[in-house]
C-alpha cells in the first residue's frame, strides 16, 4: 500500500498538482496515520519528488523563473507560519480543515470546467508571458 500511495503521490506531484492532495488523505484513510504525521511524511517525501520533477520541467522549459523568487520567498514564510499553527491545532481539526480545502478546490475546478470549457475559454484568467 505504501508503494502505491507513494507512486500515485509522485505522479500527481510531478504534474504540479501537489502530491499531498493524494498522499495525505491516503495515509490518513488507508493507513490510519495521524494527520500531523501524514503532513510531515508528505513534506519530507516531497523533497526528492520535487527535485526530479523540477529537473524535467526546467529541461522542457516549463518554468517562468521570474516568478520563482517571490513565490518561493513568501511560500517559505507561509510554511513556517503554517507549521507553527499546525502544532497548536488538534489532529482532528487539521483533518477537517484539509477536507474542506480539498472539497473547495474540487468544487472550484468543477465550476471552472462548466463555466469555462478549455476549448472556448474566455475567462479572466490571464496567462503570464515568459
Amino acid at each position: 500500500m505504501l508503494y502505491l500511495i507513494g507512486f500515485l503521490g509522485g505522479i500527481i506531484g510531478g504534474m504540479g498538482m501537489g502530491g499531498g492532495t493524494i498522499l495525505i488523505p491516503a495515509l490518513i484513510l488507508f493507513l490510519n496515520i495521524d494527520p500531523k504525521i501524514a503532513q510531515s511524511i508528505n513534506l519530507l517525501s516531497s523533497i526528492p519528488m520535487t527535485i526530479f520533477a523540477l529537473m524535467v520541467h526546467i529541461k522542457n522549459k516549463n518554468t517562468i523563473l521570474k516568478l520563482i523568487i517571490p513565490i518561493a520567498t513568501f511560500g517559505v514564510i507561509g510554511a513556517v507560519i503554517g507549521s507553527l499553527v499546525a502544532n497548536h491545532l488538534s489532529s482532528e481539526l487539521l483533518r477537517k480543515i484539509f477536507g474542506v480545502f480539498l472539497l473547495s478546490i474540487g468544487c472550484l475546478e468543477i465550476y471552472k470546467g462548466i463555466k469555462c470549457p478549455p476549448k472556448s475559454c474566455k475567462c479572466s484568467f490571464k496567462k503570464i508571458k515568459k
